[in-house]
Formats: C-alpha cells, structure tokens, sequence
C-alpha cells in the first residue's frame, strides 16, 4: 500500500499539521483517512479531541462514540468518551461513559458520589 493510502502514514502527517498549528487542517486529514478505513482507532480518537477543540461537539462525540465500538472492552476508551461528554456540558452520558469504564476496570459503577462524601449524609 503506498503512503496515500496508508492510514497510519497518513495519520502521521495529519498529527504533524496538529503540532505545527493548524487543527482545521489536521482535522481535514483525518476526515480523508476515515473515508479510506473508517475503523481506524487512531483516526477517530484523536477527531473526538480535535473536533472537540474546534467546538464541533456532536462530531467529537461521533468519533469518540465509535472508539467504544471499536474497542467496546477497552476502559480507556469509555472514559475518553466520558471526558469529551464532559467538556460537552453532557454530564449524565458522561457519567454512563464512566460508569462503563469502571465495570470494564472490574470497579463498581459509580453512583455520583465520591465515596469520601458520603458519610456527610
């Protein structure tokens, strides 16, 4: 496969219009390599937190929600879907976003309240 159409190579180049400044730009690329495969981890973990720096909201909670599809048993990526809900002012799907992490983590799912708190009842 040559570089064109090499997700990771493509996913290199897009990271480095990131580091160099231009998100809009990075994020553009990114978008190319989904078209090319769709299910390319990398690609749609780092839309989520681009798009999300953009104030693209529903497009980072697209990406992010599609990590968890990809990796569904992967706690990391339920708690990057938490985060980005979070900054998303979208606290009760985030708050099921980290409940999932948890159990993936084999910890109880939270029930809100830090367990510290809870003797001030």
């Amino acid at each position: 496969m040559s570089d064109a159409q090499d997700p990771n190579a493509l996913y290199d180049a897009a990271v480095a219009l990131k580091e160099d400044g231009n998100l809009e730009g990075a994020v553009d690329a990114l978008l190319k390599i989904i078209e090319i495969d769709p299910d390319h981890l990398h690609t749609n973990m780092a839309l989520g937190v681009y798009l999300h720096k953009l104030g693209r909201f529903e497009e980072a909670i697209k990406y992010a929600v599609r990590v968890t599809e990809i990796q569904p048993n992967d706690p990391f990526s339920f708690t990057q879907l938490s985060v980005i809900y979070q900054r998303c002012n979208r606290i009760p799907e985030a708050e099921d976003a980290m409940a999932k992490a948890h159990v993936l983590q084999g910890r109880p799912a939270s029930t809100g309240q830090p367990e510290s708190s809870k003797h001030a009842q």
